[in-house]
């Protein structure tokens, strides 16, 4: 149950099929929470824009056109928008199938809206933040965000790792990464905008507009100073800096992307005893950057985003 403290929210569900919609609410009310709404994207008018709301669920094939027009009426920064992507329900007769559907969706609902005090005590314990083995640097550029989003949803969020992403990407396409890469998953993914420690069963996103170096305390230190260089985050000067914090507890994954940005700090990344993966060039949308890192003879293991996922479970076995 909630705390007795926990203000109420109140819920506007978006989703299209109707035995989605029932388990959405159902699950809500359990928690002791309002359904302002519950409807299809298609049944959506002006007049359900005017309503008191707290969190706006959305689970549609259509989210991000959905969003968009939620954006343009509301005030975002006073409501929660949360994408999910999430697996079908089962039959609410279907009583142990549909009972681990509802504790997930708490979980993934509560991670979310980093609302910890959402979960019910079992459940928080389970959730609790274990040490981290390895820090696995994931870098991309051009077509990478549909790789690293197929590499996490084939990668469990409990291994002992916690992943760093640097992404070329423009500031406002920025801001979208973590809702592309939280859905259909259980990982955390968020944009660095303070000092923090790495924990496992979280992605740290890099940001553009202000440099980060890492430390051997596992930390991501935000500095009040722009990156350098033409490539924004600069895949080749982070991964110099997590080997030389990380040493072999470090796994650069070099996925999708345009250029050859890193290659030419592979051979201090492995000097330092960090390993370096790629994805396969055939399976990237753009093949030159992690081609550029296989020529650089420092790779020691080339797979599509599911092969690299099994790859990195197999060593955390």
């Amino acid at each position: 149950m909630l705390s007795k403290h926990s203000p109420p929210l109140r819920f506007f569900i978006v989703a299209e099929e109707n035995q989605q919609r029932l388990a959405f609410s159902d699950t809500i009310r359990s928690w002791g929470f309002e359904i302002v709404e519950c409807l299809a994207a298609s049944q959506l008018t002006e007049k359900h824009f005017q309503q008191k709301v707290d969190v706006w669920l959305v689970d549609t094939q259509d989210d991000y056109a959905v969003i968009q027009n939620v954006e343009k009426q509301l005030n975002v920064n006073l409501t929660k928008i949360v994408l999910l992507g999430f697996v079908t329900a089962p039959y609410i007769n279907e009583s142990l199938l549909y009972a681990k559907w509802q504790r997930q969706l708490k979980r993934k609902i509560a991670i979310m809206l980093e609302r910890s005090d959402l979960l019910e005590h079992y459940e928080a314990a389970k959730s609790e933040i274990k040490p981290w083995k390895y820090v696995v640097l994931l870098a991309a550029s051009m077509g990478g965000p549909l790789a690293i989003k197929e590499f996490l949803d084939n990668l469990p969020e409990d291994l002992p790792v916690s992943l760093l992403l640097a992404q070329h990407f423009n500031q406002n396409m920025l801001n979208t990464l973590p809702r592309i890469l939280n859905r259909h998953n259980e990982w955390r993914c968020d944009i660095v905008t303070n000092t923090q420690k790495l924990l496992s069963g979280r992605c740290l996103i890099l940001p553009i507009d202000h440099s980060v170096v890492c430390d051997s305390n596992g930390r991501v230190i935000l500095q009040r100073k722009p990156w350098q260089g033409s490539y924004k985050p600069p895949i080749s000067e982070v991964m110099r800096n997590c080997s030389e914090a990380f040493g072999n507890n470090l796994i650069t994954i070099v996925f999708s992307g345009m250029g050859n940005d890193g290659s030419d700090a592979a051979a201090t990344v492995k000097k330092n005893g960090s390993i370096i993966w790629a994805q396969t060039p055939d399976s990237s949308t753009c093949a030159s950057q992690p081609q550029s890192m296989i020529e650089s003879n420092q790779v020691t293991f080339v797979g599509t985003p599911k092969q690299l996922a099994e790859q990195l479970i197999a060593l955390c076995g």
